[in-house]
């Protein structure tokens, strides 16, 4: 089940950053050393009471002439309604409703997305309340007081949120067809690589063009197994400087991968893999998908017997927080080794869901802990009691220690490479929870 997209929608200045950080709270901070990840942080995972979603902010920069905010502001709309199952539009009490603010709200009503309207920097109820009703003439239901940096009403703004998100989960349930995500920066070849397996398939079931996300949705049928490619591609916008198109890229790719099972990130030979590659890489590690970095354009290569083992050695240093993740070297142009890319999603997607037995996960962690010893600190040694997988996709284990501060990072990496040994879960993360328990 993908987590729901919240996309955070307002003129600059209305607070939309600052309410973004606020629901993110810590919750930043926690992917810091994950490298190739943006520090100027456009996206969190939130949970909220029971319920778990991620949240967009889809401010830019701030331009100086009223138009260009004009069409700025209907461009961030345009890409949050696309992408995101709840719309937060943000105003502002003290600047009173603008005619920006009913421009925007004209585009959100038709898109027939639940938003829900927050009026920002409420900071005395009593106060600001006349000034509140004024934004329900915006005709899009009733607004929500908030101060984000005084944190009120926050709350109750979430309780409309998540009331919206039910009605989605239904309707998302049902189909387990295997979700492949083809994602990458814009000109690497995402398009042409759908274009190619479509018409080495000859069988398109559906090809609904983005009804509920701006993304694509094609159903490919390949040796007789339905798959669903999801498209990131025609994100190329000729006006836009490079770091607003990177935003957008950043916000299509984080509403692609949340809805895929494997994301394929596709690279551009001629061009090696980039600091950009790095970031999109780093979205589908986050949320634990399988991964495939395919490198595309690679007849146009002069090659020797040695350019394959240095092109992996490059894209292993610089993605060096997935070493898991499968690499295949093809060309959408010539169709050289396309048909493997589909045996190689069928791998990933199996090992994404593989189940370990308890006893042999066992076994496996007593051997590793014979051969390498666990770390001491102050005379106390490490224990590992016990260890058992608890869910899949990605597969999960707890492991019961008993004191979580001596299991150093890189003891869970050697127990993480034993199991791998074992199992192999290539294309797969594995996630590692260290539960305490006294002896």
């Amino acid at each position: 089940m993908s987590k729901p997209i919240v996309a955070i929608v307002g003129r600059p200045n209305v607070g939309k950053s600052t309410l973004f950080n606020i629901l993110a709270g810590g919750k930043i901070a926690i992917v810091k050393d994950t490298p190739g990840i943006t520090r100027d942080r456009i996206y969190a995972d939130v949970s909220w009471l029971d319920q778990n979603f991620t949240i967009i902010d889809t401010g830019g920069i701030e331009p100086d002439s009223k138009d260009i905010i004009l069409s700025q502001m209907r461009e961030q709309a345009e890409i949050a309604i696309a992408t995101a199952d709840v719309i937060l539009f943000l105003v502002d009490v003290k600047q009173g409703l603008v005619d920006a603010d009913s421009k925007v709200a004209d585009m959100l009503r038709r898109s027939r997305k639940p938003v829900v309207l927050v009026v920002n920097k409420v900071d005395n109820f009593d106060k600001y309340m006349a000034d509140v009703y004024e934004f329900y003439n915006l005709g899009i239901g009733e607004p929500h007081p908030v101060s984000a940096t005084g944190r009120l009403g926050i709350g109750d703004m979430l309780e409309d949120v998540v009331a919206h998100f039910e009605h989605a989960e239904t309707e998302e349930e049902e189909d387990t067809r295997p979700k492949v995500a083809i994602v990458g920066k814009p000109n690497v070849g995402k398009s042409s690589i759908i274009n190619k397996l479509i018409g080495e398939d000859r069988v398109i079931v559906s090809d609904i063009a983005g009804t509920t996300r701006d993304a694509v949705d094609t159903t490919v049928v390949h040796d007789g197994r339905e798959y669903v490619l999801i498209d990131t591609a025609g994100l190329r916008r000729k006006n836009k400087i490079k770091e607003e198109l990177e935003r957008y890229m950043i916000i299509r790719t984080v509403g692609a991968v949340e809805r895929a099972d494997v994301a394929v990130l596709v690279i551009d030979a001629t061009e090696g893999v980039t600091e950009q590659d790095a970031k999109i890489a780093g979205i589908a590690h986050e949320r634990g998908k399988g991964m495939i970095i395919a490198v595309n354009k690679w007849d146009a290569l002069e090659k020797d017997d040695k350019t394959i083992y240095r092109f992996t050695e490059k894209v292993r240093s610089i993605l060096s927080f997935m070493p898991y993740a499968e690499i295949i070297f093809i060309s959408a142009k010539t169709g050289q080794r396309l048909p493997k890319l589909f045996d190689t999603i069928d791998a990933v997607i199996e090992n994404h869901a593989l189940r370990v037995g308890t006893g042999v996960l066992n076994e496996i962690m007593s051997e590793a802990v014979a051969m390498q010893q666990p770390p001491s600190d102050k005379g106390k040694r490490l224990r590992l009691y016990y260890i058992t997988q608890v869910s899949v996709k990605p597969p999960s284990f707890v492991i019961f220690v008993n004191d979580r501060e001596l299991m150093h990072f890189s003891y869970t990496r050697y127990i993480e490479n034993r199991i791998r040994e074992a199992f192999g879960f290539r294309g797969t993360p594995l996630k590692f929870i260290i539960r305490e328990r006294k002896e």
